[in-house]
């Protein structure tokens, strides 16, 4: 198992799908729902975001060969999508892409349950996030990188269910102040990834700039 390849990719995936970071969005969508209600919501959305993730994992790389689409063409552009989602982090903004627009948000008000839309999709397991476990089970080299995969991927739903669970609780004890800190601090540790991303495909595809 490369460490290397281990800690990039939990980096990676920390940022995106970051629990404290989909916090308030999940209380913003569940203010109106009873604890039990909201507690069950956050486990729905979980295990939906883990269908999802199963979903990329297994047949990601199989799709961008039916459509004949490179690994480093996929480097590149999903490391561009990464790298809008990172600024949007930064400047202190959720982007349409990862977070759906205004008006899908609107449509949704409506339904009974926002655990599938939009909180494992697209908020939790949104372009970035498959963008991520495409490139990274497309560069995993063994049985172990594999399993690093999915024990990286299970440890971080893991906690976003234990998070979005006590959601109530949770929101109470983070100020305003520290939810702003640990987004800004993911947004630029997903920036340096997605300038990997970006700087790997290139080079692959322009053996020039190597």
């Amino acid at each position: 198992m490369d460490m290397a390849f281990l800690i990039k990719f939990a980096g990676a995936i920390f940022a995106i799908m970051n629990p404290f970071v989909n916090l308030p969005m999940f209380l913003g969508l569940t203010s109106d729902m009873e604890t039990a209600d909201q507690r069950r919501a956050a486990l729905m959305a979980s295990f939906y975001a883990a269908i999802l993730c199963a979903v990329v994992a297994l047949a990601g790389t199989e799709i961008l060969s039916f459509f004949g689409i490179s690994l480093a063409d996929f480097r590149v552009a999903g490391g561009v999508v990464l790298m809008m989602i990172a600024l949007g982090m930064l400047n202190g903004r959720s982007g349409p892409a990862h977070h759906g627009t205004a008006a899908e948000k609107a449509a949704n008000e409506t339904r009974e349950t926002v655990s599938f839309y939009p909180m494992a999709f697209p908020m939790l397991v949104g372009p970035g996030t498959i963008a991520t476990i495409i490139l990274f089970t497309g560069q995993a080299s063994g049985p172990g990188d594999h399993l690093a995969i999915a024990l990286v991927l299970a440890g971080d739903l893991l906690a976003l269910a234990v998070v979005l669970f006590f959601a109530a609780s949770i929101g109470r004890l983070m100020s305003q102040t520290l939810r702003t800190v640990t987004i800004r601090l993911m947004g630029i540790i997903l920036a340096a990834i997605a300038v990997d991303m970006i700087a790997g495909g290139l080079k692959t595809l322009l053996p020039g700039l190597a």
